[in-house]
């Protein structure tokens, strides 16, 4: 009884969270407005999060808030808050492509729906190796530790060009 009603509980937690990770994504295509875009976006995270905790990758969905939410994304909300509001490209609410993200949209639902109709074929059940934190940090430390130097070294050259950008923006000004 129990196992069904926490069965039953996980599969609407999954809808849940993808609703709303798929309106965030949404939400980031049709948003004109950096910082509501921005805001979409760490939603849009934070619902992968749950998606990955559900999903039993505990330590990845903690990796996802932690560091794509409370590092990158303060970063970006950083760099936005710099930005000019009165440049005409921010103030309109909506986006250009307004029109064709709804289209596409809709054509995703229908064919999510169509492929819940069919009913896709059960994945084979394949038993599952455990991968914990001491297997994830000797793959990290072996072959990834370049690639996460290289992302930390292009960010802070990002905040400096921002920074460059707005004093030169300021300067040519007055």
């Amino acid at each position: 009884m129990i196992d069904t009603l926490l069965a039953g509980l996980d599969e609407l937690l999954m809808l849940v969270f993808a609703a709303g990770a798929l309106a965030g994504a949404a939400l980031m295509i049709v948003l004109r407005e950096p910082m509501r875009v921005a805001t979409a976006l760490i939603s849009t995270m934070v619902f992968l999060g749950g998606i990955y905790g559900l999903l039993g990758v505990h330590f990845i969905a903690a990796f996802q808030v932690l560091i794509y939410v409370g590092a990158v994304m303060v970063f970006m909300v950083y760099v936005i808050m710099m930005l000019d509001p009165r440049d005409p490209a921010i103030q309109s609410r909506f986006s250009a492509m307004l029109v064709p993200a709804v289209i596409g949209f809709v054509i995703l639902i229908f064919v999510l729906v169509g492929a819940a109709w069919t009913g896709a074929p059960a994945a084979p059940a394949v038993a599952r190796e455990t991968f914990g934190l001491q297997q994830f940090a000797v793959a990290f430390l072996r072959e990834y530790w370049l690639h996460f130097e290289l992302t930390s070294v292009l960010l802070v050259a990002a905040i400096v060009a921002a920074v460059a950008v707005v004093k030169l923006h300021r300067r040519h000004r007055g």
